[in-house]
């Protein structure tokens, strides 16, 4: 069994795994308007995931952390050797929304597993919630969470 992490501000924590605020706000691999749920690794990744996105201090609400549990069979596998070069870059290249997008739409399992652009080595875990299987990915109750003030000090 693999476990993933998810970090979500407090207030969004009901809709945590909708997928609707990728939908309208479309990420590093997804376009808008297809619904994914961004997770992580380890619950340390979630946290530098989060904040990349951070630009300060007043940007910290309460948040909660949840760890999703899924079986390897659920998991369709991306490596970094086979996307394509600047794959890590920001804004991200198209090419990247387009491969997650596809997989969506294409639906054979109900998670992806891609490269972080944060530390290479590290895995996201990105989640299908429309996939008929979504069901199988066991949530945990969200539980809070909060960052060292000190890791927004530059």
């Amino acid at each position: 069994m693999t476990t993933s992490w998810r970090i979500v501000a407090k207030q969004h924590s009901e809709a945590a795994f909708s997928g609707e605020g990728a939908s309208r706000y479309p990420g590093r691999w997804n376009a808008r308007g297809y619904r994914m749920v961004y997770t992580a690794q380890s619950a340390a990744l979630a946290s530098l995931e989060m904040l990349v996105h951070l630009d300060s201090e007043t940007n910290m609400r309460p948040y909660v952390l949840f760890a999703c549990t899924f079986s390897s069979d659920l998991v369709e596998h991306v490596e970094s050797k086979k996307l394509p070069p600047g794959w890590k870059s920001y804004p991200p290249p198209a090419a990247l929304s387009q491969l997650g997008s596809d997989w969506l739409e294409a639906a054979r399992t109900p998670v992806l597993q891609v490269p972080s652009a944060v530390i290479e080595t590290e895995s996201n875990y990105l989640l299908n919630p429309e996939h008929p299987h979504f069901p199988k990915i066991t949530i945990a109750d969200p539980t809070p969470f909060s960052l060292d003030l000190r890791l927004l000090r530059r």
